[in-house]
């Protein structure tokens, strides 16, 4: 049986990830959205509104001291990824952006999500699909125009928040029903947050990411937008940094 230090027992990514597993361990629960799963998830989110970078013992970057590239790389990547823990009900990591760095629009489906910053300033904008569109779409028409096999990739959708987020701000919540399409951007430097996803991506079992573009019709309702399915941008590519922070142990 392998014994965690006082420390680690006591960190509060420790007890977040607990917490994450007490909430997320019951998919029937989760999915019927029940008193007792809202309750978890509330304290899940309190949890995450107490942890700073310090407690990851993670040093804010400044321009200057974001990581260089790896002898195998040309270029530093815009974003990296510190591995925290992941089990078959949730996964746990850090996320790091450059400045000026993008996660593009993309999807999470059939997951709940929580994402709360724990240095800089991040810009995050969410969106709703919709089951259909809320005007006479059927022949709408784009500038440029599509090409007839893109007409089956789009996705009517409708833009419901653009916020911006700090160390001080409350996680942003996100749902399989709401918010589960968002593209993240820092804002006025690097930044860096903690980063909830349940369950984890698993292509195998259809909750594999999608990335999207943004298209608006002539004559749309306000806020609505069509999402076009692309492929991952070729600007956009994701490297690995060791996590330095608590072990946790579930």
């Amino acid at each position: 049986m392998m014994m965690m230090s006082r420390e680690n027992m006591t960190s509060i990514v420790q007890k977040i990830a607990k917490q994450a597993l007490a909430t997320f361990r019951n998919p029937a629960v989760v999915g019927e959205q029940s008193k007792a799963f809202l309750e978890s998830q509330s304290k899940l989110k309190s949890l995450l509104e107490e942890v700073r970078a310090s407690d990851l013992r993670i040093v804010p970057r400044s321009v200057e001291t974001v990581a260089s590239p790896s002898p195998l790389q040309r270029v530093a990547p815009p974003v990296t990824y510190m591995h925290i823990c992941e089990t078959d009900s949730f996964s746990m990591g850090v996320f790091l952006l450059k400045t000026g760095a993008s996660i593009p629009l993309h999807d999470h489906p059939g997951m709940h999500g929580m994402l709360k910053v724990i240095y800089g300033k991040l810009r995050i904008s969410c969106f709703d699909r919709l089951d259909k569109p809320r005007d006479c779409a059927s022949g709408v028409q784009f500038n440029p125009p599509l090409m007839p096999f893109q007409r089956s990739s789009l996705r009517p959708s409708v833009l419901k928040s653009v916020g911006e987020y700090t160390d001080e701000s409350g996680p942003c919540v996100l749902s399989p029903q709401r918010d589960n399409i968002h593209q993240i951007d820092a804002v006025d430097g690097p930044t860096a947050f903690l980063d909830i996803l349940a369950p984890p991506y698993d292509p195998d079992e259809g909750r594999d990411c999608h990335y999207y573009k943004v298209l608006r019709g002539a004559e749309q309702v306000q806020g609505d937008v069509w999402l076009l399915e692309i492929p991952q941008p070729n600007e956009f590519w994701c490297g690995g940094e060791p996590y330095p922070g608590p072990t946790v142990t579930l």
